[in-house]
């Protein structure tokens, strides 16, 4: 019977734990549909313990307490996501009750368990059940209760287990999106994984994961999500942001309440020296600048979850910060010219049009594949030019466009471009002989008379500003405004010339996507072209996804 858990034991804990998460990464990450189905939670919470790990097998400690404190803050610093996040605040939490003691019996860890789970539930704004949350509370419950009575380690890690694993299979019950897919909770699984391997470390034994009972409530229990069942389009708050700020002593209550009002997921977590935050925001540099009130901005990852979905809906690993990182050459390109420009677009087509009017780097992405910061920023540092132009081609990129502008030495202008045919328009009214200033002018001038319409088609049911759109239907949607869905595309055009009209184009433009043939292309063109019998028109094969036509009008 094991008693007591000093430092040598709690960093065989955490190194055991490390390893389990590790072996069991993938395993969590085809859990992971909640708070979004982008497969990572496996890899956040190997990555956070992982850190701890790292710093831990460093050296030995004198005491339970130097150790926890050493593990809490490698994990505040290293802990990635939502689940890392939270997963780092739990052993805060324990790291303070353990604050001073050489090592603990019973009573005491689990009393430092449960101000683990007392700090990660202060911590997130909006706690939800159904989550490691739940799995950690009802399992530390179970340990506080046991302990009350017993002084046997390893028979209350036990008890916690059990608890623990009734816990995760009720969290299909208790959490709608997990219900939909049919998977208990990926963080609440990994949680698990690591009390088996607490209590592995307690008996001495070679960790091995426990066998779980496949069950969860009036729902059947999958092993793993169909992640293509979730819909990029389905994620309210695109960019996974986690950052960590050097505190200047004032109060965290208003950011908290800022950083609320624009996202969700937000969970701070803190030591004396830092502060971390996890958010899912839509305007990530909005969130960066207000936190530099409350200190010096110490690093940044920016991850965007709509695209990390995509993949790992096709079956690919989810790209990530540490990927762009990886992949950025060192330095920036020298110099070569005084003017640059780098533009996002998506299709070999459009690819090809912007290279032509003299784009020097393509960042692949635009609607439901938004790029990153990151990915962003490595363009513009492989552009041999002084002045770098961005085109984001998409209202939901500027903002992610305008967060590369500290972060390079290079001189960035961000031109803020909400479609592709404003960027293309913007480009042609390039004047490197111009002066930057006249040539920032010239670009939003060109802009403004740009109007695009799109057409595209509904793969669900859905509502549009009150609209009831039906799947298999065409829409179109004029300055982002609908126009009207039909089964007929043809129909569809001719009510889309009609809303045109009031416009009175002198240029239309007409970009064609991957699944339009040229002939298609050409017929609906005609529709315009008849209706707009003195506009000048043209056809593009832009080979874009997701619309079948991309409509320029000028």
């Amino acid at each position: 019977m094991r008693e007591f858990i000093d430092a040598a034991v709690f960093k065989d804990i955490i190194l055991c734990a490390n390893a389990a998460l590790e072996q069991n990464r993938q395993l969590i990450n085809e859990l992971n549909v909640f708070p979004v189905p982008d497969g990572d939670t496996g890899t956040n919470m190997s990555l956070t313990m992982g850190a701890a790990a790292a710093e831990l097998s460093k050296k030995s400690f004198p005491t339970l307490s130097a150790a926890a404190d050493c593990a809490a803050s490698a994990m505040l610093r290293g802990a990635r996501g939502n689940s890392g996040v939270i997963l780092s605040l739990l052993f805060r939490g324990l790291a303070k009750r353990l604050k001073g003691v050489e090592k603990a019996d019973a009573k005491l860890y689990a009393a430092a368990m449960s101000d683990g789970v007392d700090a990660a539930y202060k911590a997130v704004m909006k706690p939800a059940e159904g989550t490691i949350l739940t799995v950690s509370r009802v399992s530390t419950s179970s340990a506080v209760e046991f302990a009350e009575h017993g002084s046997d380690l390893e028979l209350m890690i036990s008890c916690a287990i059990e608890s623990a694993t009734e816990a995760l299979a009720d969290t299909i019950n208790l959490n709608p999106v997990l219900a939909r897919a049919g998977v208990v909770d990926a963080g609440g699984k990994g949680y698990v994984f690591i009390l088996e391997a607490t209590l592995s470390v307690l008996r001495g034994e070679a960790y091995a994961p426990e066998v779980q009972p496949n069950k969860g409530g009036a729902f059947e229990v999958n092993e793993h999500a169909d992640f293509a069942a979730f819909s990029p389009e389905e994620i309210e708050f695109a960019y996974d942001t986690v950052y960590i700020v050097r505190k200047n002593g004032e109060p965290l209550e208003p950011l908290r309440i800022y950083l609320e009002s624009i996202g969700d997921s937000l969970v701070i977590s803190e030591d004396d020296e830092v502060f971390k935050v996890h958010v899912h925001t839509n305007i990530p540099g909005h969130a960066l600048t207000e936190s530099q009130k409350y200190g010096e901005l110490e690093v940044a990852k920016i991850e965007n979850m709509r695209i990390q979905a995509e993949q790992v809906a096709a079956g690919q690993r989810p790209t990530t910060a540490d990927d762009a990182e990886n992949e950025l050459e060192p330095g920036s390109a020298a110099p070569e010219k005084p003017y640059g420009a780098v533009a996002v677009c998506a299709g070999a087509g459009m690819a090809e049009l912007f290279r032509e009017l003299g784009v020097d780097r393509i960042v692949t992405g635009g609607q439901t594949m938004n790029p990153s910061t990151e990915d962003i920023l490595n363009e513009i540092n492989r552009t041999p030019a002084e002045t770098v132009f961005v085109f984001p081609n998409n209202k939901n990129i500027i903002m992610a466009a305008e967060q590369c502008i500290p972060l390079t030495e290079k001189r960035v202008v961000v031109i803020p471009t909400k479609t592709v045919p404003q960027g293309i328009t913007a480009l042609l009214s390039l004047d490197e002989t111009a002066s930057e200033e006249e040539i920032t002018e010239g670009m939003a001038e060109a802009i403004a008379g740009v109007h695009t319409a799109l057409v595209t088609y509904a793969a669900r049911d859905s509502d549009f500003d009150g609209h009831e759109i039906h799947a298999g239907e065409y829409l179109a949607l004029l300055d982002g405004a609908l126009v009207g869905s039909y089964t007929n595309i043809d129909t569809l055009l001719d009510e889309l010339s009609w809303s045109v009209d009031e416009l009175s184009p002198a240029v239309i433009s007409v970009y064609y996507g991957e699944a339009v043939t040229e002939a298609d292309a050409n017929a609906a063109a005609k529709k315009l072209g008849d209706h707009f019998p003195d506009a000048e028109l043209s056809v593009v094969n832009g080979g874009q996804p997701v619309y079948y036509y991309m409509i320029s009008i000028e």
